[in-house]
């Protein structure tokens, strides 16, 4: 068994925990942004080839107690890194973390590291100078009162680059953070989907990809193929086996909108790379079967109806930081309340960084969850519950009742 973790963004922990236990693994412990657990061998491809919601995943190489720079040195240097590289390997260490130690210089710590891994493959191989010439290695390291966890990565490029995405526009959502927030609104496949601010069209197309049961890495590689601990063969018998488990036989409704039109074309590029890409997995089992796409049109969200009587209306609206100023956001939140309206019998979730979002729209959410959401501390906001709910000028509403959907679907964005 190995011992693995896995990253996220913070305040994502409990659903990547879930998502590792339905994969069937245990987990051991977790802290802000990543997740502890224990794997076999195939774990090793399988979390970075399934996983939804995590930005990497490491193999934990050692955990030792590293007061000073000797005990950091001896710890890295005990481990048998000439199990995991490769002659020509390149090794970077590529982030420390450091929390209450009195190791306290990344940089020093950095070369220490990198110092062992090296006098250790050298004193095995017998080699003065390794050539580096090989593939990037990279590797991890978290100082915690003293305590070191030396990680090495498998996954390579951030999991969040499915591979389908050509173009993300301005400020894209992460694929990861998009399907972080389709668990806490406990999304399913037989319920409507629509995001008013598609924009390269993430949302919609991680849904997708969730309610066909495509697992979301098949798209690309990863590091750990380019490493001698790597079983090809069994990385191909792992993708035929997640490549059966695609369906194309059920009802699906995602949909998408904005007011750039540019933007709407993105949305269908990125769409259709997405469905290609389930279109190859299923190739590997012999099966020609596609992959619906999700629909997307131009139109601006103060002119959209409900499709269908009740669903999940999903957005990533303008903040404010990145995309225009925040009194353009803001009245863009102000605008926003119409979709109470048009959407009555819908849950409505938004994200995003601006902290007057529910004073401008005049809605309490009934649940909020902090969320890192790259370098932006965010708010997901959730509108789900029965009960009363006030605007922040003190009137109070009722949640609406349920009413025939309008004909139409028409919509908008930033």
């Amino acid at each position: 068994m190995h011992t693995l973790v896995a990253l996220c963004a913070v305040g994502a922990e409990k659903i990547l925990g879930n998502e590792l236990k339905l994969l069937g693994y245990k987990l051991v412990s977790n802290a802000p942004g990543r997740v502890t657990f224990t794997g076999d061998d195939d774990a090793l491809f399988r979390t970075n080839l399934c996983l939804r919601t995590a930005d990497r995943v490491y193999l934990q190489m050692a955990s030792f107690d590293a007061a000073d720079f000797d005990q950091l040195f001896d710890g890295v240097y005990a481990i048998h890194w000439q199990d995991f590289l490769r002659k020509d390997s390149r090794v970077v260490v590529d982030k420390v973390r450091i929390y209450k130690s009195a190791l306290n210089s990344e940089h020093s710590i950095q070369g220490m590291v990198q110092k062992a891994i090296y006098k250790k493959l050298g004193d095995k191989w017998h080699i003065q100078t390794l050539p580096e010439s090989g593939e990037e290695s990279d590797v991890r390291v978290y100082l915690d009162e003293d305590r070191a966890l030396i990680l090495l990565d498998l996954s390579g490029l951030p999991l969040h680059k499915r591979g389908y995405r050509t173009d993300g526009g301005f400020a894209p959502l992460r694929e990861t953070t998009a399907t972080a927030l389709l668990q806490l609104m406990m999304w399913r496949r037989k319920t409507p989907l629509h995001d008013p601010f598609c924009g390269s069209g993430t949302f919609a197309i991680e849904a997708a990809l969730y309610a066909y049961n495509v697992a979301p890495g098949f798209g690309r590689r990863f590091a750990l193929e380019n490493l001698p601990i790597f079983n090809s063969r069994r990385a191909e018998e792992i993708k035929r086996a997640e490549a059966e488990k695609i369906r194309t036989d059920v009802e699906v409704r995602i949909t998408g909108t904005d007011i750039d039109p540019q933007a709407i074309e993105r949305a269908r590029k990125n769409a259709e790379h997405a469905c290609v890409m389930a279109g190859r997995a299923l190739n590997l089992i012999d099966k020609s079967n596609k992959v619906p796409r999700p629909d997307f049109d131009v139109a601006d969200f103060t002119d959209i109806t409900a499709p269908y009587e009740s669903g999940l209306l999903i957005c990533n609206p303008p903040y404010g930081e990145r995309l225009g100023d925040a009194e353009q956001a803001e009245e863009i939140y102000r605008k926003m309340s119409c979709l109470f309206d048009e959407f009555k019998d819908w849950q409505l979730g938004v994200i995003t960084a601006h902290k007057k979002f529910q004073e401008c729209i005049g809605r309490y959410a009934t649940t909020l969850k902090s969320l890192k959401a790259g370098n932006l501390d965010t708010t997901f906001y959730m509108y789900t519950g029965e009960e009363k709910q006030k605007t922040n000028d003190g009137r109070s509403f009722k949640s609406p009742k349920n009413r025939s959907a309008k004909n139409g679907n028409r919509s908008r964005a930033r």
